[in-house]
């Protein structure tokens, strides 16, 4: 009786966590199919459910095209975030390039609100002509989460053995070899974990975004949806539709990814 009574307390506390994450989908999801009346009314569902969102939310805006920018800005800045950051931390944290400082630094940079960037990122991109393009995106982008990179990547670099990286250098190999092929595979769930990191945090990014892509052809997924909210008339259910059609990929991105996220995470905290 006791073993049952601790099985139902365990089914109802998982129930009430899974209904915790998933109220604002399914409040979106309500949304969508929402007058502009209805959702003054404040209610969860709509009392006259209308289909009309969905077809005039990608009319009105580019929606999918902002979604293909961000897809495409997200997944290269991620692979170029893993392509600066491994070395670098292999540098750092093997090599002791820079001591202690260079880490330090590295870590403290992230700290600084993102809004302190926006004016010299805004006149650096326009005096390379990158202003309003998916390529200075994805350099902002790819360079502005380093420092998560090298916080992610640092513990799997140090659990490597030395003994390893001496075998190899035995053999002839330089630092730069002995990282691509004998240290990378070791630690590919952390550089995996790091990756789909980098890229959900690109993704959802919108301050840099709002003020570097002001163009369509560059304009991303969270500043495309700001754009259903005019002065005087928020369209709450386009933006639901918008919100809904944004969060598919990344759902998709994250589900295929998550059995190496979850493994590189827990290996990494774990020894």
């Amino acid at each position: 009786m006791h073993n049952l009574a601790k099985k139902a307390a365990k089914i109802l506390a998982a129930c009430a966590t899974l209904g915790f994450f998933a109220l604002p989908i399914a409040f979106l999801i309500s949304v969508s199919f929402k007058t502009p009346d209805d959702v003054l009314l404040g209610r969860f569902l709509p009392t006259a459910p209308t289909l009309d969102n969905w077809p005039t939310a990608f009319a009105v805006t580019n929606l999918s095209g902002f979604i293909t920018n961000s897809v495409i800005a997200s997944i290269a800045a991620g692979l170029l975030t893993i392509a600066i950051a491994l070395p670098a931390t292999y540098g750092m944290v093997r090599l002791k390039v820079g001591k202690a400082w260079l880490p330090d630094f590295t870590l403290s940079s992230y700290v600084a609100p993102p809004i302190v960037a926006v004016l010299p990122l805004f006149y650096l991109l326009k005096t390379v002509g990158l202003l309003n393009s998916l390529v200075g995106l994805i350099l902002i982008y790819g360079f502005m989460n380093l420092p998560v990179a090298f916080w992610l990547l640092a513990p799997f670099l140090r659990q490597v053995p030395v003994a390893i990286e001496e075998a190899a250098a035995l053999d002839g190999a330089g630092p730069l070899r002995t990282l691509i092929r004998v240290v990378a595979p070791m630690i590919t769930p952390g550089i995996a974990a790091t990756l789909l990191i980098s890229v959900i945090l690109a993704y959802n990014e919108f301050l840099l975004a709002s003020a570097l892509a002001q163009t369509d052809d560059a304009r991303t997924l969270t500043v495309g949806v700001s754009l259903f909210q005019g002065e005087r008339l928020q369209n709450a259910g386009q933006m639901a539709v918008a919100s809904l059609a944004g969060i598919i990929p990344i759902y998709i991105v994250a589900l295929l990814g998550q059995r190496w996220l979850v493994k590189g995470l827990t290996h990494g905290g774990v020894k």
